[in-house]
């Protein structure tokens, strides 16, 4: 039986997964089109875990004397002859990545930049021995492998590297710079933007606008940051953004790739689910998937063929933008839009692709513009001109804006203690006049789903979600989440064990408004699946049955009361 190949759940090095047994979704024939078109500097810039870094790596393995040239056998790349034979194994290559470039302060963050040059530096040991370096070039070799570094070695160090590379080895060098803007997302974050800035700039100015070592630079990031504040002076960089088409194709699965991983593996029947929540993504002219949730499905199922589809993305990117969005510019209009969005809906938004991390959240105009950049908003279709159409991509998407939207709707229950007692005590006392209209308010001021498309569950779960986000903070009551009772389980039950009063919720999404029929469903699930059961076995004098429905921004609530007397011994 044929051993199947691993899943590159977090592989990066493509060296590692051609030569170690794993899958690879072949990528190589954009080498051939960064080849054929070549700009001298070019940014790649996609959301987070779309395979760059990956992508850098095999740039880096193709390009680089003394690579092992089997390593791309059976690929794309390898039915382009004359360009294997010309540019395979024949350059010298400075490969970095700032990813990790981050910390509490400027100097913190300037010293780990110092280790990944010093690393990049002593990979390329050739040099020590050199006889084509001069005394002095040694002397300047040297210092690229100092952890004292100072400014001017370490705003050089890149530009230095590639002219060394390039006096020993006779050749230009290719330049490759992974998640260039890390740096600055961190700092901004942090509160050392302007020191970061004016390195990562004059870095970037010494090894790309005047250096004629370089045969050609690849740079990826996440975001375009604007020219003005970082690419000052560099002729004509070829920004290579997700509104392009040319390299749509090759950052992300596309549908056939997932297909075949799926088939590979056996699991082609999860095609639809893994397109329900990880596809959606528009990349110039292709739609793509998520490649990290793809493997990351892919590797549940196959230590559980029924492992659930999950949010694996959040895990990977900070979620701050949305709470941005939400929290500081949450108008009725903001809410609105959001609404539509999560019902499946779109909106019509002014995009700049070039921003500056230290203006990212100045404005709701620059937070739409990096929700849409970051990958938590797609393109419905590419735009003709300024105006963009954006969609949720997916599920998972859909489900992160659902739980952000949760969350800060917890956080402000928490500290508005009246109307939460308001409603709490309402359930107490069987009111359901005082309940429908607590509860009514709280739907009014959050955002909520629309009657579209969007499963009856989801939304159920949406309202359910919310009103035990209330009841959870109440002292003196023990509730559960759809708590096994009786003979099935019921949304919501409470204990009020002082007051020996027990409490089981129905919630039911009112399709169309029509709210009696949803009230009579959720009664007779409650009588039904005898869901005061176990209230009544934990001895509880009086229980109330409520049926709520719900629709849109408002809500129907029934109430009804039963007295038991203790069970005796």
């Amino acid at each position: 039986m044929e051993t199947k190949k691993m899943v590159p759940l977090g592989i990066e090095d493509f060296s590692e997964i051609r030569t170690d047994n794993f899958y690879y979704v072949d990528k190589t024939a954009m080498i051939r089109d960064l080849l054929l078109a070549r700009a001298k500097v070019n940014l790649f810039t996609r959301p987070r875990r779309f395979g760059k870094s990956l992508n850098m790596s095999m740039l880096r393995y193709f390009f680089e004397i003394g690579t092992d040239p089997a390593l791309f056998d059976g690929l794309a790349i390898r039915q382009e002859p004359a360009l294997c034979e010309k540019y395979l194994g024949q350059h010298p290559v400075v490969s970095v990545s700032l990813k990790d470039i981050e910390g509490p302060n400027f100097a913190f963050a300037r010293k780990k930049l110092v280790k990944i040059i010093m690393r990049e530096a002593s990979r390329h040991q050739e040099l020590a021995s050199s006889n084509r370096l001069t005394a002095d070039d040694q002397e300047s070799y040297a210092l690229l492998k100092k952890r004292d570094m100072d400014d001017d070695t370490l705003t050089d160090s890149l530009k230095t590297l590639t002219m060394l590379l390039e006096k020993h080895y006779g050749k230009e060098v290719i330049l490759l710079i992974d998640e260039y803007d890390v740096p600055l997302a961190n700092a901004n974050d942090r509160g050392y933007y302007a020191d970061m800035i004016d390195l990562i700039r004059s870095m970037f100015n010494q090894a790309l606008k005047t250096n004629s070592s370089i045969f050609f630079a690849v740079l990826t990031g996440c975001l375009r940051v604007s020219k003005e504040s970082i690419f000052t002076g560099l002729n004509n960089p070829r920004i290579l953004s997700i509104t392009k088409v040319r390299f749509d194709e090759y950052f992300g699965f596309t549908d056939p790739e997932v297909k075949d991983i799926l088939d590979y593996y056996g699991f082609s029947e999860k095609y639809e689910t893994a397109k329900e929540w990880y596809d959606g993504y528009l990349f110039g002219n292709v739609k793509v998937y998520n490649p990290w949730d793809i493997i990351s499905y892919l590797d549940d199922l196959l230590a559980d063929s029924l492992s659930p589809p999950q949010d694996y993305w959040s895990n990977t990117s900070g979620n701050n933008v949305l709470r941005k969005l939400i929290e500081d510019y949450g108008t009725s209009q903001t809410k609105e839009e959001i609404e539509n969005l999560l019902a499946g809906g779109e909106v019509v938004k002014t995009i700049r692709e070039d921003l500056t991390y230290n203006n990212i959240y100045s404005s709701i105009d620059n937070l739409w513009s990096l929700l849409f950049t970051t990958g938590y908003l797609t393109l419905k279709e590419m735009p003709s001109g300024e105006k963009y159409t954006l969609v949720i991509p997916n599920r998972e998407i859909s489900n992160l804006f659902s739980k952000q939207i949760m969350d800060l709707f917890k956080e402000k229950v928490a500290k508005n203690s009246d109307d939460r007692e308001k409603l709490c005590s309402a359930i107490e006392t069987g009111d359901a006049a005082a309940l429908e209209a607590a509860f009514t308010d709280y739907l009014d001021d959050t955002i909520s789903l629309r009657d579209t498309f969007v499963h009856r569950e989801r939304k159920e779960n949406f309202y359910h979600g919310i009103l035990l986000g209330i009841i959870a903070y109440h002292d003196g009551w023990v509730s559960k989440s759809n708590a096994e009772a009786g003979d099935g389980f019921a949304d919501i039950r409470v204990q009020a064990r002082r007051k020996g009063i027990g409490i089981v919720i129905e919630m039911k999404y009112a399709e169309d408004g029509k709210y009696t029929a949803a009230l009579d469903e959720a009664f007779g699930q409650i009588e039904q699946e005898n869901y005061v059961h176990e209230l009544k076995k934990e001895g509880l004098r009086t229980v109330y049955k409520y049926g709520i429905a719900c629709y849109k921004k408002s809500c129907r609530v029934r109430c009804e009361k039963e007295e038991y007397e203790p069970a005796e011994e």
